[in-house]
């Protein structure tokens, strides 16, 4: 990997400027889609261009020996991701050290993913700066923001739509976290957009630990824990977040999806956790759609896998338009007994404006 031509693709990124995710763009409400692996459309790879070059009249021209054809591999294509230099300057917050940087994940957070700021997969923009501004007159604290999916022809999406989101959300006083998904297909790919996501101007990072596209669950483990540990090592003193599945989800509901969740190797990895508790996908009739005690319970058996009974968690709720004031209630009883850092629902386009007031006490 060449860090050094990615640096300064990354400076020239800033000096001229989490999850669920939905698999399908749309302007209408999120989905209710249990939390199973994504489909990704394969991008067929930028052919290489060919120069050629006249050899002077005084001398016979090259041989040129044609490269042997690529191996055959049953691995899907990777993109060519470039970078771009965006047309919006960025105010990049001052370092911070892994314990001050917790502050981005803490109090009343608010999720913005690619399929509601970017154009991905013919989705329409519908977030932009203005909703900061409503974000910052709801009282929200912390933007979380997803900056590109691993198929994206760029490390970061359109940054000429991103960098305004985040200026205008530093300008109202709010924190940003930016979060990726790696798919760990290719793990240089997942950390050079998590390295962008890193040079962007942000408060926090947050890598989304949910893709199961690695199908051979032993092969997959071991990639999370390279990945994770590839990225404390290039940023040691970073506040990095960890978005994980809930437990009770992996352990009780759906055993098959990633069993053997290797908690304890990449504790040391992340500094806080972020669980992806949508009792909302859980059936009516389950004692697991009741909010409080699914939260509970999922904060209960993560910190028991981690082996951390302070682990920090930071539990994110429901989706959003299916939760009631009933959920709100019962969810925000559950942050305030596990000592939880913050919270927020899932996500910001389908929030309703009653749900604010009622989640205004988790700002700290």
């Amino acid at each position: 990997m060449r860090w050094a031509s990615v640096a300064a693709c990354l400076a020239l990124l800033t000096s001229a400027a989490c999850g669920r995710e939905r698999n399908a763009p749309s302007a209408a409400a999120a989905p209710i889609v249990d939390a199973t692996g994504q489909t990704d459309v394969t991008v067929e790879p930028v052919p290489a261009s060919t120069t050629t070059t006249e050899a002077p009249p005084v001398e016979p021209p090259p041989v040129v020996t044609e490269p042997p054809p690529p191996p055959t591999t049953t691995e899907a294509p990777r993109p060519r991701p470039r970078t771009t230099t965006p047309p919006t300057t960025a105010v990049r917050p001052p370092p911070t050290s892994r314990a001050a940087g917790l502050a981005a994940y803490r109090g009343l957070g608010t999720w913005v993913d690619v399929y509601d700021w970017s154009h991905y997969r013919g989705s329409k923009a519908v977030v932009g700066p203005s909703d900061v501004d409503r974000m910052a007159d709801a009282g929200v604290q912390t933007l979380y923001l997803q900056t590109a999916k691993h198929d994206t022809p760029d490390l970061i999406s359109e940054p000429e739509l991103l960098l305004p989101i985040i200026n205008r959300a530093k300008a109202r006083g709010l924190r940003v976290v930016a979060w990726y998904l790696p798919t760990l297909e290719d793990l240089d790919n997942d950390l050079l957009r998590i390295e962008a996501s890193v040079g962007l101007p942000v408060d926090g990072l947050a890598i989304d630990i949910e893709a199961h596209n690695v199908r051979d669950v032993r092969e997959r483990n071991r990639r999370l824990i390279e990945l994770s540990e590839r990225v404390r090592a290039a940023w040691p003193d970073r506040t990095i977040g960890a978005i994980v599945l809930p437990p009770v989800q992996l352990e009780v509901v759906n055993e098959a999806y990633w069993p053997n969740f290797p908690y304890r190797e990449i504790a040391p990895s992340y500094d806080v956790w972020l669980t992806m508790g949508y009792w909302t996908d859980r059936k009516a009739s389950s004692s697991h759609r009741e909010a409080y005690g699914y939260t509970s319970e999922n904060i209960r058996r993560l910190r028991n896998n981690l082996g951390q009974p302070d682990a920090l968690v930071h539990p994110v709720g429901g989706i959003a338009d299916k939760t009631t004031l009933e959920d709100i209630d019962g969810y925000l009883r559950a942050v305030l007994e596990s000592g939880s850092i913050g919270g927020s629902l899932y996500d910001w386009r389908t929030t309703s404006p009653r749900a604010w007031p009622a989640l205004s006490s988790l700002r700290n």
